[in-house]
């Protein structure tokens, strides 16, 4: 693999079987690849879980938590979690927290007035709990009393916030380790990230970007037709936060309001899949790696669709890593 060539792992989808969960982390430590990288979402499986059967499963594999929805959590419970997994596996933990989606939040009871105040709030006491601080916090949405881990981890886990907009962006840069960037993340809005967040701080923060991939080195046409329907889906309500700021942003908008993914599927120029995502032979997958690489990521994470079969995308994609 180039030297200029960022981290590459892979996310192990919401949809998949937790049952196969150990065989698939230990084929991707095989195959090479830095970290597994699981999610929890509403209201698929669970995010702490998950990670155990991972690292359980595999020896030197990092495993990623991306994320765990702050206020879906107790702060000093997910401290403690973080923890025992830290202590159990040193080294190969990465924690993630984010916002949480403010649809599922609602679901569960657990959505608030100001998600900054909460992340921040629950970010800072798991830091300090993970540094082996006692602390006490009365906040407006954590509350501890004389709390303290009995013990820390030695080697205290990364810990990155999965957020989107610039002021979330630039709190990561004061309270966490870094940030992770969900799909549909283009080079130019890595690069808006990774001036915000080390404006925040004194050293360089770490950015992992999650980004739909598909390597196809016999079909590559058909993979780009893959993706395309893959990228019409993701913008087929308008802007993002990752969108917003691209030369083209107007006219996506406009696109997606005049027929949603169908009229994105039809009529987008190929360029903006390719803005969008990974996609192509292994060499055109690499180059636009490397275009993260120079937006500024450390890490890049593919994310295979739930219409593509697992096994296929898997040994396609560990091609990258030769």
């Amino acid at each position: 693999m180039p030297d200029n060539v960022p981290a590459i792992s892979v996310m192990y989808r919401r949809e998949s079987d937790p049952a196969g969960l150990a065989e698939e982390s230990r084929r991707v430590e095989s195959l090479g690849f830095e970290a597994l990288w699981i999610v929890e979402d509403c209201f698929y499986m669970g995010g702490i879980s998950q990670a155990a059967i991972a690292l359980a499963s595999t020896t030197t594999l990092k495993i990623g938590i991306g994320i765990n929805p702050g206020v879906a959590h107790n702060a000093a419970i997910l401290a403690m979690e973080y923890a025992t997994l830290a202590r159990a596996f040193p080294g190969r933990l990465i924690g993630g927290i984010g916002h949480g989606v403010e649809s599922w939040m609602e679901q569960i009871g657990e959505s608030v007035s100001s998600p900054l105040t909460a992340i921040e709030e629950t970010t800072t006491a798991i830091r300090q709990l993970l540094h082996g601080e006692r602390i006490s916090i009365d906040g407006r949405y954590v509350r501890l009393d004389d709390v303290q881990l009995q013990p820390p981890p030695e080697v205290v886990p990364p810990i990155l916030l999965g957020v989107h907009g610039p002021k979330s962006i630039a709190l990561a840069g004061r309270i966490a380790d870094g940030v992770l960037l969900a799909e549909n993340a283009a080079p130019h809005y890595v690069r808006q990230s990774r001036a915000i967040l080390d404006g925040e701080r004194s050293k360089p923060g770490y950015i992992g970007v999650y980004t739909c991939a598909l390597v196809d080195n016999d079909y590559p046409n058909d993979a780009h037709a893959r993706m395309r329907h893959v990228i019409a889906g993701l913008n087929s309500h308008g802007l993002s936060a990752q969108t917003s700021g691209l030369s083209f942003a107007a006219e996506l908008q406009a696109m997606a309001n005049e027929g949603g993914a169908a009229n994105l599927e039809a009529n987008m120029p190929s360029e903006w899949v390719q803005q969008l995502g990974l996609v192509g032979t292994r060499d055109e997958v690499l180059a636009g790696v490397e275009a993260y690489a120079a937006a500024g990521a450390d890490a890049v994470i593919l994310v295979p669709s739930p219409d593509w079969e697992w096994n296929s995308w898997l040994k396609q994609a560990a091609t990258l890593l030769q």
